[in-house]
């Protein structure tokens, strides 16, 4: 260093980085009971190291503070200068060695946990007795938020025994976080797996234990006891009685635990509520990054050793750890789905009948999974809801749609005409159809056309084309407004008295047309590049239909035009898509075209429209 050059040490603003943890790291003031507890384990485990056999216990109490005693390692006058007054430090760090090789059984790894008690407490004390140097005095550490603290020595009957007692005097806008029911419930929540005994107090009644060993870690009297006391497990954590439980255990990442398959279907975008615990405290409630997204079906309860947490403790860091228990965990999963199909297909049926999706997520990328499982699967076909493998025995050619509208759109017709249909718009679908052939082979998929189905309309005879050519040229004039032919044909069922089928291209074309009327001239001209010979849709009006044949018959142009938009408009209904504004005003038109006409057949004339 120079001699110009002058050495400074940082200031700390204690107020600013409490902000800073309260508004950035954390997500909740809870999170002070957590780092309390952390703490006392951590000092737990390490006296356990030192001298098995310890007491081990931690005794939290409220009132008009909140305590936190361990009978842990304890610190000397010397570590609390040295870690207490140190903005940072670890007291796990290992001045001296000695502590080193226990530093993958603490839970706490960043050394900023005792700051997280600002965030409710303008004063914390932290009376402490070591455990490895017996004759060393009680010390006191007593700090504010403002940054002040002192350090003095208390005589030893301040605290008889080894351990750390750790007191906070709540803030006024902090007492909510500090009542006893308040404490309770953060001390279960964030300790219910923790190793030692907690147990939570306030003076007026019997301490109550808050942990305890998890159910997968116990001895049951029998798989049906351990089935139920799983279930019990499954219920008080996530409020709902498991299809079943899948066991969990991955020694190599230190992992165990299990995964309740959920008993009702749920949504794939819902983000999974994974609880994970590391070294037996809660680390995320909200974990859904510990579980492929295929498995969605499923809520997980695990401890680990080995996954690294962020900054905050609040979430898991995302490294190739994660990455492999996440795969690990997913075949796991996996394992489990096959082997149902082997040991219990009953359960099977259950968990497709409310999963089916899940499956056929699956099923997409793990040939084993799709051999075993596809037969299984139900699918919307013109045979009603039925397995592939089902279907497939009817119909050696199996033909599939892009859409659910171009099933909707042919659906009654194939089925009269006796083909057979899969509607492929579903997710997954088309892509799942289109693999059967490997799982039965001689079964032909295809993806239908829209003139597959027209090649089953039976044309009609030309006297009657030539008998209904009036009203025919009246509806392609009103129809074909909409880019819509009209054609005549015969098919069954009689009851269905028009068809539109149309295809993807078709509606492509006429969503680009829409938004070329509607736009400025440099778009319209972009959008005009853009234009394809797209064939357009069809109205195919069935000549068999009683209702048809005579409206054939129609030479009033008003009523040849309500009843052809009629005819259009029920077509379109019969598709289910959501109509276009166009197509609404169309309904709305016919609908009041035949009532004026149905009225004035009565007798009853429309009343003359007044000039305004």
């Amino acid at each position: 260093m120079s001699r110009s050059e002058t050495a400074h040490t940082f200031q700390v603003d204690l107020r600013g980085l409490v902000d800073l943890l309260s508004h950035h790291l954390y997500s909740s003031p809870r999170v002070y009971l957590r780092e309390l507890l952390q703490n006392a384990t951590d000092a737990l485990t390490a006296r356990q190291s030192r001298f098995p056999g310890a007491p081990a216990t931690i005794t939290v109490r409220t009132g008009a503070t909140v305590t936190v005693t361990d009978t842990g390692i304890g610190l000397t006058e010397a570590d609390v200068h040295t870690f207490l007054a140190t903005i940072g430090r670890s007291s796990k760090r290992a001045a001296e060695g000695e502590l080193e090789a226990a530093r993958g059984d603490f839970i706490g790894q960043f050394g900023i946990g005792l700051l997280a008690c600002f965030v409710v407490a303008d004063e914390i004390t932290v009376v402490s007795r070591s455990a490895t140097h017996p004759d060393a005095p009680v010390v006191e550490w007593r700090g504010h938020s403002d940054g002040r603290y002192t350090i003095r020595t208390l005589p030893a009957h301040a605290h008889p025994e080894p351990g750390t007692t750790v007191t906070l005097t709540p803030r006024a806008d902090g007492t909510q976080w500090t009542t006893h029911d308040q404490v309770t419930a953060l001390a279960r929540h964030y300790g219910a797996l923790l190793p030692y005994e907690v147990t939570v107090a306030d003076g007026r009644s019997a301490p109550t234990r808050i942990n305890d060993t998890p159910p997968w870690e116990r001895r049951h009297g029998s798989p049906a006891a351990r089935r139920e006391a799983l279930a019990e497990h499954c219920r008080a954590t996530f409020g709902f009685t498991p299809l079943d439980t899948i066991d969990l255990d991955l020694p190599a990442a230190g992992l165990r635990g299990v995964a309740h398959v959920l008993p009702t279907a749920v949504s794939p975008s819902e983000r999974a509520g994974h609880r994970v615990h590391l070294k037996g405290m809660l680390l995320s409630d909200r974990a859904a990054e510990l579980l492929p997204d295929w498995a969605f079906f499923v809520r997980c309860v695990v401890d680990t050793t080995s996954l690294r947490p962020t900054a905050s403790r609040e979430a898991l860091y995302e490294d190739e750890t994660l990455s492999a228990v996440r795969d690990a965990l997913g075949a796991r999963i996996r394992d489990w789905l096959t082997g149902l199909a082997a040991s219990d297909p009953t359960l099977l049926h259950r968990f497709i009948d409310s999963h089916h999706l899940a499956v056929k997520a699956l099923a997409r990328y793990d040939d084993a999974l799709l051999g075993m499982l596809l037969p299984w699967l139900p699918f919307e076909t013109t045979d009603g809801n039925v397995t592939l493998e089902e279907f497939s025995r009817t119909h050696p050619t199996v033909l599939v749609t892009r859409s659910v509208e171009e099933f909707r759109q042919v659906a009654p017709i194939a089925a009269a005409a006796g083909l057979g249909v899969v509607n492929g718009g579903y997710t997954y679908d088309r892509d799942l159809v289109h693999r059967l052939p490997e799982i039965r082979p001689g079964t032909s998929v295809t993806d239908l056309d829209p003139a597959t189905v027209t090649a089953h309309l039976d044309a009609v005879d030309p006297s009657a084309e030539l008998a209904a050519a009036g009203f025919l040229t009246v509806a392609r004039e009103v129809i074909g407004a909409h880019d819509c032919d009209v054609v005549l044909r015969s098919f069954h069922p009689v009851t269905a008295p028009a068809l539109l089928l149309d295809n993807r291209d078709a509606r492509h074309e006429r969503t680009r047309a829409e938004l070329a009327d509607g736009s400025d001239r440099l778009w319209a001209d972009i959008l005009g590049s853009l234009r394809s010979e797209a064939p357009r849709a069809q109205l195919v009006l069935n000549h068999l239909n009683p209702l048809v044949r005579r409206a054939a018959t129609l030479t009033e142009h008003g009523l040849a035009s309500a009843t052809a938009e009629a005819l259009y408009g029920q077509a379109l209904l019969m598709t289910r898509r959501p109509l276009r504004a166009a197509e609404s005003a169309l309904l709305n038109r016919a609908f009041i075209g035949l009532l004026t006409h149905a009225m004035h057949d009565q007798g009853t004339a429309p009343e003359p429209r007044k000039e305004p």
